[in-house]
Formats: structure tokens, C-alpha cells, sequence
């Protein structure tokens, strides 16, 4: 292998390690009712597309509101749900773009009770780098069990 191959082989590992660390932190916030630092996860345009909703959620206060929403409903119920992202595939666009696309478990464990498998989804993202920071500008989930195969 050729000193420039293992560079940009260098290059692409740290940005995966970082992506991977971008969604950690990102499901930590979700997980954890952290609602307008979960909407800062996001540019400030960056939009979030379940394919159950006909317009995808713009803006950070529209997705701190749906956190805020949810996360009281889970309290509520006395639920806690986790989300966990795997089988992550980055594609660079450029030095700082990346189309990601993974699969999301979703569990949720009700106080007391046994974790449950709530839902397995497709998630497509778009991030960015602003300011030295990763950010989502777009993201698509689809469900597995609301897709044909």
C-alpha cells in the first residue's frame, strides 16, 4: 500500500470514528429527554423525515417540540426507550459531507419490566460539518414493518 493510500485510509477511519461518535452522543441527548441539545444535533434548516409523516420536521424548535412531546409521554408510561444505530455505511460526498445510511433498533423497557424490540428501521442521513462539529442536515427513517420487501 502507497503512503498516499494509507493516508486517505487514515483519513476515512477518523472520520468514521467520528460519525460513530456523532450518533452516540446524538442517541445519548434522544434517549435522555436532552431536547433542545438533541435539536442542535441538527443544522439549523436540517429536517428529520419519518416516512409515518407526510412533512418531515424542520427547524430546531420543531424537533426539540417532538422530543419534548415524546419523551413526556415515555416518562409518563414510566418507559424508558433507547435507540441503538448499527451497520453504519458513510459515503463521503467531500471533506464535509457524508450520506449515512444504518439500521435503527428502537427498545423500549417499561419500568419494572422487560426491554422490548418497539420498532427496526432504515435511517438515511446527510451530515455536515459546521464549525468542526458533525451535524444532520437531512434524515429519512423508514420502518421495517411499513416497507414491502
Amino acid at each position: 500500500m502507497t503512503a498516499q493510500a494509507l493516508l486517505e485510509n487514515t483519513d476515512f477511519a477518523l472520520a468514521y470514528a467520528d460519525v460513530q461518535d456523532f450518533y452516540a452522543r446524538h442517541f445519548h441527548l434522544l434517549d435522555g429527554g436532552r431536547a433542545e441539545e438533541w435539536a442542535q444535533t441538527f443544522t439549523a434548516d436540517g429536517y428529520f423525515h419519518p416516512e409515518v409523516l407526510d412533512v418531515p420536521v424542520q427547524g430546531h424548535a420543531a424537533l426539540a417540540e417532538g422530543v419534548r412531546r415524546t419523551h413526556a409521554e415515555l416518562v409518563a408510561e414510566g418507559v424508558q426507550r433507547r435507540h441503538w444505530h448499527g451497520m453504519v455505511a458513510v459515503t463521503p460526498r467531500d471533506a464535509d459531507t457524508y450520506d449515512v445510511r444504518c439500521y435503527a433498533l428502537i427498545f423500549a423497557t417499561p419500568r419494572g419490566g422487560t426491554s422490548q424490540l418497539r420498532m427496526s428501521c432504515v435511517c438515511e442521513d446527510v451530515l455536515v460539518r459546521e464549525d468542526g462539529a458533525l451535524k444532520i442536515r437531512e434524515r429519512k427513517v423508514t420502518r421495517d414493518d411499513l416497507t414491502s420487501c
